[in-house]
């Protein structure tokens, strides 16, 4: 095909149109069974709840924004059509799998889903690197769905049922063994999913891909972790073992993915260990039985990220090097930055009513969002396109708002969720959940001070973790050397 008549084609235009109109019905629907209490199922196949209608909202509207960027960004890709139709494909997979009520449906959409974002980050046919990176990503996509296909398989047969609905309207029932043997792989698959550490590696290996599918994959495919265990939410939230497990996974990704940020040069890999943070504490509020927390998290991270990708070509800039002078007193940037977080946490606490008590794991909620301003509060100080004044003045004037807005999604959200089971599934704070707390502030106070970056040994360590698989990097194999 010529570039001339890809210009023109119409395979664009249909796609973007149709995810935008997607986009509409699906906030239409909303709405209509919020007004008319509609109940929708096509029994055994699929059921529509709170947390289908809220996924097909933001999937169609973070598909839309690519979908319209991609139609200028792609114009002179030979595969242009080929492009437009995997990511209508893979929205509409996944518009199937968060409706999905039967087991075989769910597990092949989440197969199809895996295949799909391969295919996207091997999108470049004439790569060698991009191609490395689509088999090692569908390796690992693979696995998840073995993993997955095991655990639906040990839940189907322990309750007789073969729909989601069927089994979790019985998992109470089933013998403390059975739930272990099918919690641990779907904690697995959705840990592969999500790139948490260890299985961050092909996360970072799939910068190949096109700028609009690393923009779609970090803000949408690597949620699907939270996703499944939210959907499945009872086989792991009656087993308080298996939820501080949870729980545990999540903060050290976190606080490892955070580390290993910091050693990372080039901007996509730092957007990409960034990610792996952010699920990370979307995993944690999982384990802190906070689900429709998780699902807030994840909107709000999906929009913030596919923002930062899709602007990644404005931070390539050309400038000298120059030598950094603080304005003001690095205590003054740490002092306003911990009074912006705290009252930040307060805010929400208010808000949600989440952490007004110690008593329940609510608290560790409250201290996640702390956590989270302080950081984001300190490297937006720390930015010097602005006078220190404005910076110090401004930063609860822009901080607090964006917190109020926070809560009032998680609200939104938790309203949306109210007739998933679980989703009222707060834990008490048990000795258990405070040393993990502890443990986790500590983490993330070695990060903050540098700590971690003193040790050259563990330096070096974070650095190879955070590396990309050779094969997959462009120049490692010594082709721009002639």
């Amino acid at each position: 095909m010529s570039h001339t008549s890809q210009q023109y084609s119409a395979i664009p235009v249909v796609s973007t149109t149709l995810v935008w109109t997607l986009f509409v019905g699906s906030v239409v629907l909303v709405a209509a069974t919020a007004w008319f209490s509609i109940e929708l199922a096509a029994e055994p196949l699929v059921r529509v709840d709170g947390l289908t209608k809220v996924m097909w909202v933001a999937v169609t509207f973070f598909s839309g924004i690519v979908q319209s960027f991609s139609r200028r960004y792609m114009t002179a890709n030979r595969d242009v059509d080929l492009f437009f139709a995997r990511i209508m494909l893979f929205t509409l997979v996944v518009m199937t799998l968060v409706a999905a009520d039967h087991v075989v449906l769910f597990l092949l959409a989440w197969t199809l889903m895996g295949l799909l974002m391969a295919e996207l980050i091997g999108h470049v046919r004439a790569w060698p690197q991009a191609q490395a990176a689509k088999r090692l990503s569908r390796r690992y996509f693979l696995a998840g769905s073995g993993l997955l296909g095991v655990g639906l398989l040990a839940l189907s047969t322990g309750t007789g049922s073969a729909t989601i609905s069927g089994i979790l309207a019985s998992v109470d029932t089933l013998p403390r063994s059975t739930l272990l043997l099918a919690a641990a792989p779907i904690l697995l698959a959705a840990l592969v999913q999500s790139a948490l550490v260890p299985f961050h590696g092909w996360l970072l290996s799939s910068m190949t891909g096109p700028t609009p599918a690393s923009a779609i994959m970090h803000a949408g495919f690597v949620n699907a972790g939270g996703l499944l265990l939210t959907r499945l939410a009872p086989v792991f939230a009656l087993q308080e073992f298996v939820m501080l497990g949870i729980v545990a996974l999540g903060a050290v990704s976190s606080i490892l993915a955070q580390a290993m940020m910091l050693v990372k040069a080039d901007y996509k890999g730092r957007l990409g260990c960034s990610t792996v943070a952010q699920m990370g504490f979307m995993i944690l509020q999982c384990g802190l039985g906070f689900f429709a927390a998780a699902v807030a998290h994840l909107i709000i991270h999906g929009f913030y990220k596919a923002y930062l990708f899709l602007s990644t070509g404005s931070q390539v800039v050309k400038k000298a090097p120059k030598t950094k002078k603080k304005r003001y007193p690095s205590v003054v940037t740490t002092a306003v930055a911990l009074l912006t977080a705290v009252a930040g946490g307060a805010v929400f606490a208010l808000l949600t009513g989440k952490g007004t008590t110690l008593t329940d794991t609510g608290i560790f909620l409250a201290v996640i969002v702390v956590v989270s301003v302080f950081r984001g509060a300190t490297e937006l100080l720390d930015n010097e396109s602005l006078p220190a004044l404005v910076r110090l003045g401004g930063m609860p004037l822009v901080m607090l708002p964006a917190l109020a807005l926070y809560a009032g999604v998680y609200n939104g959200v938790y309203v949306l969720l109210k007739d998933l089971p679980m989703v009222k599934a707060g834990m008490a704070m048990t000795p258990a959940h405070w040393v993990l707390l502890g443990l986790f502030l500590l983490g993330h106070l070695s990060v903050q001070l540098g700590w971690l970056q003193r040790s050259r040994r563990l330096y070096v360590t974070l650095l190879n973790a955070a590396q990309a698989d050779p094969a997959t990097i462009p120049g490692a194999s010594g082709e721009y050397e002639n």
